[in-house]
């Protein structure tokens, strides 16, 4: 897909009024356990599974975090990488940069939309390098609004997570793009819990934020499985984001919250089962809903009458199928005399009554 494209879609997606299919973004991360090779491959895969989009994280440990001793930049609070140091952590987990214009190629080859998280302004002059077509602003840097500001100054569309992000968070990172003149934005609702526990995914937060900041909204998923994916949809998400990778064998700081290729393509399948079904407002009937209206209701002659005779409930009832008169003109014609003789069975008709 060109940069030509890439625009055309976006512009589409990021337009309240129009109705694009859901936007599945394969989450990369640090799925790729050190090698180009398996990071090509997960790109692979990830369009095999029917990913739209292949989304990297573009920082280095030196620019994301301090190697520093402290108390402070060691992970805590119950997570998955408990005990660690941030800078020991983000360096086993960082894309290296030198892969980027590969991966971004492979990706174009396989015809998925490529683009990344910059985690600092660096990292946004090195995309810019590579025509990437949108931004992703992570959770955790929802509160760093000279970052989104810089990003918002290129002018592409921003996809922002708000795994951490209270109220004022949301409204200080929207005006911060919007002193940058961009309001292509969209918002992620985002448990940044790792995983994240089902009955904290707070999905109701979709159709809210649609709502309230008149902007698309998705989810950015960390729970296990694809019951939540597929709910968000239901909720008129439109942007769906899930961690991806090739084996869960890799191993590595993401791999137990990530979907592997068959359960990425089942998601895929089950969302895109989703958005037909949920279809749109429309209380005409489709061309198979028509040949249901033959077992509705109307009105036949139950009993054999002759001229001259009261019509009563007695020989003309509402019955199955509805081929008849309508039901809505029974009291209508209830104590007029039929004007011919009528076997049980006929359709009633405003014409055989007087």
């Amino acid at each position: 897909m060109n940069i030509k494209n890439n625009e055309q879609f976006f512009n589409e997606l990021f337009d309240l009024n129009a109705k694009p299919n859901v936007f599945i973004i394969a989450e990369l991360s640090a799925n790729h356990g050190g090698s180009i090779e398996t990071a090509i491959e997960t790109i692979k895969a990830a369009k095999r599974a029917g990913a739209d989009a292949i989304k990297l994280q573009t920082y280095t440990a030196n620019g994301i975090t301090l190697n520093a001793p402290q108390d402070d930049f060691v992970v805590k609070g119950g997570t998955l990488w408990d005990g660690r140091s941030l800078y020991e952590l983000y360096l086993e987990a960082e894309t290296p940069w030198e892969w980027h214009e590969k991966l971004f190629q492979t990706a174009k080859d396989e015809g998925l939309i490529c683009f990344s998280s910059p985690f600092d302004l660096e990292a946004v002059d090195f995309l810019e390098t590579l025509n990437v077509p949108a931004y992703k602003i992570a959770s955790f840097e929802i509160t760093d609004i000279g970052l989104i500001e810089y990003v918002a100054s290129k002018g592409k569309p921003i996809i922002i997570s708000t795994g951490i992000a209270e109220l004022e968070d949301i409204n200080l990172a929207l005006d911060a793009c919007k002193r940058q003149g961009n309001d292509k934005i969209a918002l992620l609702k985002c448990t940044s819990s790792y995983p994240a526990p089902l009955e904290e995914a707070n999905l109701s937060m979709i159709k809210d934020i649609r709502e309230r900041f008149k902007l698309i909204s998705g989810l950015s998923d960390h729970t296990m499985g694809i019951i939540a994916p597929v709910i968000a949809v239901a909720m008129g998400a439109r942007i769906i984001e899930k961690h991806f990778i090739l084996d869960h064998n890799i191993g590595g700081p993401d791999a137990s919250f990530s979907l592997d290729e068959r359960e990425f393509t089942e998601m895929v399948k089950t969302v895109r089962e989703c958005e037909a079904a949920i279809g749109e407002i429309d209380y005409s009937l489709t061309k198979k809903q028509l040949p249901g209206r033959n077992f509705c209701r109307s009105l036949y002659v139950s009993k054999d009458v002759k001229a001259g005779d009261v019509i009563t409930i007695n020989n003309v009832k509402s019955v199955r199928p509805g081929h008849g008169l309508h039901p809505k003109y029974l009291n209508q014609i209830l104590g007029k005399k039929f004007n011919s003789d009528i076997n049980a069975g006929e359709r009633m008709s405003l014409l055989l009554c007087s």
